[in-house]
Formats: structure tokens, sequence, C-alpha cells
């Protein structure tokens, strides 16, 4: 395939377009302009909501869609409208509880899109940082959690950096739903397992908007850094990861440069051949 038949490049967010100080590179900012210019179709899909996104996404960058909440809406970024949202059920809702209250550990329950930003939590530790950052952030929006709420869009478990193992006893039990891993944005470290209806990821999510789009999976283009992007990296044609991933990510991908050295840019320049 000639790289100058790409017709949609999707990137991450946080780390791999934007710097560590959640900020966009004078060149970064560039090739995405550059992209729209060429009529190349641009998607950042991203972990955040999009009360978390409005934080470090002005209404007039250069990109067209927004894939949030990984994968569980896609906001048309021009006009700035809802065009795909994905929610969980009652009983998945109760069915997530049990497992783990059983497992006693500590979790955010969303509401729905795109009221997502807000969420009832249940604090089982005391010790759990992370955790608590987390809430402190979106003091204003959360609650302590007391009744079952009837439709939810996810679940967030923020478990300790070493807890591998938890995580993957917690995902066998919730096999019905799609459990998905990230590192947390906050303190780089914890683990954070997100329980997300069956039709939910990255990947999914780019599959959808590009049948809807027309455009064959053969001209997509996919940029990454996290255990949430793997989804999305497993389905576009091309699949890259910046520097800073983990290195079981850097095994599977071709690796570019890390978010702190442009490599959203140089990746996008050298494989689809023009300058920023």
């Amino acid at each position: 395939m000639k790289n100058n038949k790409i017709k949609i490049v999707f990137t991450d967010l946080d780390r791999t377009l934007l710097r560590n100080d959640n900020t966009f590179s004078a060149r970064n900012l560039a090739a995405l302009k550059n992209l729209k210019e060429k009529g190349i179709i641009t998607v950042i899909a991203t972990g955040r909501n999009i009360f978390s996104t409005r934080k470090v996404l002005d209404v007039d960058i250069p990109f067209d869609f927004l894939m949030f909440s990984s994968g569980c809406g896609i906001m048309d970024w021009n006009l700035q409208e809802m065009i795909y949202e994905n929610h969980l059920k009652e009983d998945e809702v109760k069915k997530v509880l049990q497992v783990l209250l059983t497992h006693k550990v500590d979790f955010m329950l969303h509401e729905n899109i795109p009221e997502n930003h807000r969420f009832q939590y249940k604090r089982v530790n005391r010790n759990n940082f992370d955790f608590e950052r987390r809430i402190e952030l979106y003091e204003p929006f959360v609650r302590v959690l007391e009744n079952t709420p009837r439709k939810a869009s996810q679940f967030v478990v923020i478990l300790p950096p070493d807890s591998d193992e938890k995580f993957e006893d917690i995902k066998k039990e919730i096999d019905f739903l799609k459990v998905i891993r990230a590192t947390s944005p906050l303190d780089h470290e914890s683990i954070w397992l997100e329980v997300f209806p069956n039709n939910v990821s990255k990947g999914h999510s780019a599959e959808w908007l590009c049948k809807k789009l027309g455009i064959a999976q053969l001209f997509t283009f996919g940029i990454g850094n996290d255990f949430n992007d793997i989804d999305l990296l497993e389905w576009t044609a091309q699949s890259y990861v910046v520097e800073n991933s983990p290195k079981e990510l850097k095994k599977k991908y071709n690796i570019i440069a890390s978010n702190q050295e442009d490599g959203f840019a140089k990746c996008v320049e050298k494989e689809l051949r023009f300058d920023s």
C-alpha cells in the first residue's frame, strides 16, 4: 500500500499528541493543520471524557472527530455534535457492582453521556492516592455511591501499580462486558480497570466511524501509547507507538519518537510523505 492513500489518522491524546504538560508543540499543531489541508480526516481517540478533554482542546484545534472515553462516544468536533454513544444496562451495572464489591476495590460509576464526567464512588481503601486525586479533580460532580443507577456509561476501578493479577482476576469475572486496561493519567503508575458495554473500544469505534464515512480499513493509520490503544492499533492498517510507551507495546508495533520529541508530527511527515 502506498502511504499517500491514507484517508484517516487516529491518534491518542495524552502522552502521544500532547506533551507531558498537556500542551501542543508547534510542530504537532502544524502537522494537524497539514492533515486537514490535505483532506485527511483526523480523529483524536482519548480515554478522557468530554469535560476533561475540553480542558486541553480548544474548538479551533484542527481535527475532525473526537473519540472520547476510550470509544464510548464520538463527537463531530467541527459541529460539536454527538454522533455515537453507548451505555451500560441496569442488569449489567448490578452484575459488575457485585463483582467489584466482592473484590473490595475502589471504583467510580459514571453517568450517561454527555454527563459522564459525573460519577458516584465507592471507597474501600484509605491509601489509594490516585483514587483520591481523581475524586478531588472532579469534586463538584461526584458523590458517594448509595443507590444503583438504572443506567451508566462506565466503571473505573483504580488499582495499585503492582496489581496485574488482581486486574486479570476481575477481568475474568466481567467477561460479559468490555474490560480495558489503562495506565493512570494522573500518577502514570496506577492501573485503571475500565468497564464498558461490549461493543466499546477505540478499535470498535474506529471501525464504526470508518464505515459511516465510507473509508476502508486499508486506508487507516493509528498512533498510540498505552494499553487502552491496543484495540485501535490492532485494527488500523498502519500502527505506531511513541517511544514513551510501555515496553510490551513497543515489542508489537512500530516505534516513533516520544511525545516530548514531536513523535506524532515526525511520523505523519515521514510515513505520509509530506512536510509540516
